[in-house]
């Protein structure tokens, strides 16, 4: 009779001990999706600004060429006489 009784108060304990695994174990993998998430997301992010910044000193180059292009040619205008 006490192994009986002792069967029946080991079954509740058991099954909310597996209960209680089961949930830790779902956490621990959604929480390892979120973190797969995260860092694909911050790679994505680091090309993005990797190619950002080459595109930035591309423009820059451009309007550097621009600014002296407009330069020498208001030297030209006013060696010609004229105004700017």
């Amino acid at each position: 009779m006490v192994t009986a009784i002792g069967a029946l108060l080991a079954s509740p304990v058991a099954a909310i001990a597996a209960i209680y695994g089961s949930r830790a174990a779902g956490r621990a993998q959604r929480e390892g999706g979120v973190i797969g998430g995260y860092s694909t997301l911050t790679d994505q992010l680091q090309e993005e600004r990797t190619e950002l910044r080459r595109e930035l000193a591309t423009v820059r180059a451009d309007l550097s060429a621009e600014r002296a292009e407009t330069a020498r040619l208001r030297l030209l205008v006013q060696q010609l006489g004229g105004t700017p």
